[in-house]
């Protein structure tokens, strides 16, 4: 279930979940206001940097961005010819930053501990009698395996680009589905097994 997750000792690691979430909650609040260039060049490179703390797992994760690469190339695209070339990359490295950011606490964050910091949110459903902790372990589970289902993506992509030759296409699509609705059926089994939202912990 936790796949993502990087098995390692840092000063990431040791940060509380709750500032984590919140400090890529306001950077992309504070960087969907910003369309400059010149801003998001310093933003990316402090991000590497922040994976590259992590060593050479850490920097492994940064292939998340293969299963991205179309996407953007296809964005790029439709900038260049609406004549809005500069406002694409800031939109490119807008998506960039903000994804790498969010999957740096992915990697860095126990799901348990991501369950305990996004569950206040939802503290307001008990006074209706209704459990907090059930759609705060939904949002947790879409945190961690967002980034999981773009490497799906990637190794899905590799596979085909090497027996067909060619980067993409959309009968990537039906294995693609067959993988998430697969993965699904074992976090459910996962989950399950654990005794549910309430018999999730460390």
């Amino acid at each position: 279930m936790i796949s993502v997750y990087l098995q390692k000792e840092s000063w990431l690691h040791r940060l509380p979940a709750s500032l984590k979430l919140l400090t890529v909650a306001v950077a992309s609040l504070l960087l969907f206001q910003v369309k400059s260039v010149w801003v998001f060049l310093p933003c990316l490179v402090v991000v590497l940097l922040l994976y590259a703390s992590l060593g050479r797992g850490g920097l492994a994760h940064l292939k998340l961005l293969r299963s991205m690469t179309l996407f953007l190339a296809i964005l790029l695209a439709l900038h260049w010819f609406s004549g809005t070339f500069w406002d694409g990359i800031a939109v490119i490295m807008r998506l960039v930053v903000l994804i790498l950011a969010a999957n740096l606490v992915s990697i860095t964050t126990r799901m348990d501990d991501m369950l305990e910091a996004v569950q206040p949110l939802f503290r307001p459903l008990q006074w209706f009698g209704m459990s907090a902790r059930k759609p705060a372990l939904g949002v947790t589970l879409v945190l961690r395996f967002a980034p999981h289902m773009l490497q799906v993506f990637s190794l899905l992509r590799e596979a085909y680009q090497a027996r067909a030759g060619t980067k993409g296409s959309w009968r990537l699509l039906a294995p693609f589905a067959i993988q998430s609705l697969r993965m699904s059926d074992n976090v459910a089994e996962a989950l399950k097994a654990r005794g549910g939202s309430e018999g999730l912990s460390r």
